[in-house]
């Protein structure tokens, strides 16, 4: 009996180790995913910072499978979640986050932060966010960390056969030039100037991010700025969307697909992705219903006309069932949108995904 014991244990204890470095081999095998960007795509990590750019406090979170704050800018679920979801992996942990260690390592990292844009002086009222060339920054910090877990040869594999993504852009415009009247940058550039600096300073994002190894880089546009809840709020009398911002949103969407097919072309390969979440946006905006909501106009949570001034907080307004808004907040959209916005970047035509979708990119790189 005692013999058997121990025979029995020992077979345990084999499958339990069998286990762990099945699960060890998985996370490496599986493709690490890394996030670069604004509130559109931050996991939270404006939580550990001193800044008013924060999602901490409800209702945010509260269709997240905790219920509770997390510093995403959704009610539930962001759009790097759900793309982690259709990679079949964990969501990225904010890089900020102090449980991003170890074997989490391999899942990627978040490095957004809520309020920055490609320029550094966009969203200078924060003050304390993680600014573009910080985020890169640590995303360099971050292979150092990798390497000491793997060994540099498989960081670099790592790194190479990631993901990327990267959302920048509406800050430039809504935190920036048209923060205030006759901001630094409007008496600086006319609109038609401002667009393509800001375009050129992309450049230099961009081709810093592919020094850094990144082969698969999703890039998003601009949404339809002028349509969010917080600029009719400001700017509409009869629900229509902000002229202005619109006309920088039409400039600056074509000059970034010009500037990824150059880049694509210098670089003799696909590496930059154009994803039109302008078109993916507006799909929803100019027909709500088609997708099940009943507003793209009303923020679900927030106040004054079209719960779009100031913050959504726990003494703001609340629908009660999300599903049904096309916007949780004055500027993003619920997790039900983010879902429509995602799905395009799965499969979309290449008028939403330029030159390919992702399934196209995972089916491309599963034979490589």
């Amino acid at each position: 009996m005692a013999s058997s014991s121990v025979t029995s244990l020992s077979v345990l204890i084999g499958f339990i180790f069998a286990i762990g470095i099945t699960f060890v081999a998985t996370q490496a095998d599986a493709r690490a995913f890394f996030v670069f960007g604004d509130s559109l795509v931050d996991n939270g990590n404006n939580n550990y910072l001193l800044t008013t750019a924060r999602a901490d406090a409800p209702p945010y979170g509260i269709d997240y499978p905790t219920h509770r704050p997390t510093g995403r800018f959704s009610n539930g679920l962001n759009i790097p979640d759900l793309i982690s979801q259709h990679l079949g992996s964990e969501a990225t942990l904010p890089y900020l986050s102090p449980e991003l260690t170890g074997q989490k390592l391999l899942v990627g990292a978040n490095f957004a932060s809520a309020g920055i844009g490609i320029l550094n002086d966009t969203g200078i009222q924060f003050v304390n966010i993680i600014r573009i060339p910080l985020q890169l920054a640590y995303f360099q910090q971050y292979q150092h960390r990798l390497s000491a877990l793997v060994g540099s040869s498989q960081a670099k594999r790592i790194v190479n056969q990631a993901l990327v993504l990267i959302t920048l852009g509406g800050n430039d415009f809504v935190n920036n030039y048209y923060l205030v009247p006759y901001s630094a940058r409007s008496r600086q550039y006319s609109l038609e100037d401002y667009v393509p600096f800001l375009i050129s300073e992309y450049k230099k994002i961009l081709m810093r991010l592919y020094k850094l190894g990144a082969r698969r880089v999703i890039v998003t546009g601009t949404g339809p700025m002028g349509c969010v809840p917080a600029e009719l709020a400001q700017h509409s009398r009869n629900g229509e969307c902000a002229a202005e911002l619109q006309r920088a949103a039409s400039l600056f969407n074509p000059q970034l697909t010009q500037l990824i097919n150059q880049l694509n072309n210098e670089i003799g390969t696909n590496i930059f992705i154009a994803a039109n979440t302008n078109m993916m946006h507006s799909d929803f905006v100019n027909n709500p219903q088609a997708f099940g909501f009943v507003t793209s106009k009303i923020a679900c949570c927030g106040q004054g006309p079209y719960n779009g001034i100031g913050l959504c907080t726990p003494l703001s307004n609340l629908c009660p069932n999300r599903d049904l808004y096309a916007f949780w907040d004055p500027f993003h959209p619920s997790e039900k949108a983010n879902k429509v916005i995602v799905q395009q970047i799965i499969s979309g035509s290449t008028q939403y995904m330029h030159p390919m979708n992702l399934s196209t990119i995972l089916a491309l790189d599963s034979k490589a």
